[in-house]
C-alpha cells in the first residue's frame, strides 16, 4: 500500500506538470504535419468508413443491432478504441523512450505514462465531438444518457493509467514486452465486441469475454451515446469488477514501478 500512496501522490502533486507536458506532447507529435492534429481525426474516420463497408455491408448486409442501425452501433463503440489503443501502445513505451532525458531532471517518472495518455485524451475529445455530430446528422437521437460520458472518461483514464504503469515498467526492463503488447492489442480489436455482436455466442463465452475491461468501456459509451440505458448502474456487479481490476493493476504497477525505477537508467 505504501507504493500506491507514493505513486498516487506523485500524480496528484504533478497535475499541473502533467497538463503542460500533455499539451507539449500533442504539439510535438503533429509539429511537422501540414494538417497537424487533424490527422488524428482523419485517420480514424477513414478506418471507420472501411469497417462500416466491410462489416456493415459485406458481413451484416445492413442488418440492425437490436433495432439500432449498425453504423450508429459501431461508431459509438469504436470511438473508445481509437483512444485506448494508442494510449496503451504509446503509454507502454513512454518511460524507456524518455528515461535519458528524465534522468537529468528532478522528475517523477510515474507521471510519464499519465501525460502521454492525457495527450491522447485531447485527441479523443476532438474525435468524439465529430462522432456526436455524425450521429446527430444521421438521425441518432441524443438522449439524457449522454451525461454519463464524464464517468466513462474517468473510468477509461483510470484504467489506462493503472495498466500502463504496469506495462511501461515491464517494457523498460524487457523491450520484447512491447512487441507482445502490440500483438495483444491487434487481437483485442476483434475480441472486443466493437465490430460484431456477441449475442449469438453461448452465455459462458460471453461471460469470459466480459472479463476484458475494454468490454465495459465500449458498452458504457454505447449506452451513453445511443441512449440505451445507464450501463454502470444497470450492471452494478460488472462496475465493481471493472474498478476492482483497475485498482489491482494500479497496485501491481505501483509496486513494480517503485521497486525498479531506481534502475531504469541502467536499462536505457
Amino acid at each position: 500500500m505504501k507504493s500506491i500512496r507514493i505513486v498516487f501522490k506523485e500524480q496528484i502533486d504533478s497535475l499541473y506538470l502533467i497538463k503542460r507536458l500533455s499539451v507539449y506532447e500533442v504539439k510535438s507529435k503533429n509539429d511537422n504535419r501540414y494538417l497537424g492534429v487533424l490527422w488524428e481525426v482523419i485517420n480514424p474516420l477513414i478506418q471507420i468508413a472501411i469497417y462500416w463497408f466491410v462489416f456493415g455491408f459485406g458481413i451484416r448486409r445492413g442488418a440492425d443491432v437490436d433495432g439500432i442501425p449498425f453504423f450508429h452501433w459501431m461508431i459509438a463503440g469504436i470511438v473508445v478504441w481509437f483512444f485506448v489503443n494508442p494510449a496503451i501502445l504509446e503509454g507502454s513505451k513512454s518511460i524507456y523512450q524518455r528515461i535519458k532525458m528524465v534522468a537529468k531532471m528532478s522528475f517523477p517518472v510515474s507521471v510519464i505514462p499519465t501525460y502521454v495518455i492525457l495527450a491522447n485524451f485531447y485527441q479523443h475529445l476532438l474525435l468524439l465531438a465529430i462522432v456526436l455530430v455524425i450521429l446527430w446528422v444521421s438521425g441518432a437521437p441524443l438522449e439524457l444518457t449522454i451525461i454519463q460520458l464524464p464517468y466513462y472518461f474517468c473510468a477509461a483514464i483510470a484504467f489506462l493509467v493503472s495498466l500502463t504503469i504496469v506495462t511501461s515498467t515491464l517494457t523498460t526492463i524487457i523491450r520484447d514486452i512491447q512487441m507482445v503488447i502490440q500483438s495483444v492489442m491487434r487481437m483485442l480489436m476483434y475480441v472486443t465486441p466493437i465490430l460484431w455482436t456477441v449475442d449469438h455466442l453461448p452465455e459462458a463465452i460471453q461471460k469470459v469475454m466480459k472479463l476484458n475491461p475494454l468490454f465495459y468501456l465500449v458498452e458504457g459509451y454505447r449506452s451513453a451515446l445511443l441512449g440505451t440505458g445507464w450501463y454502470f448502474i444497470d450492471h452494478p456487479l460488472y462496475t465493481v469488477y471493472f474498478w476492482g481490476v483497475t485498482f489491482f493493476l494500479f497496485w501491481i504497477g505501483a509496486s513494480m514501478h517503485i521497486k525498479f525505477r531506481g534502475h531504469f537508467v541502467d536499462y536505457a
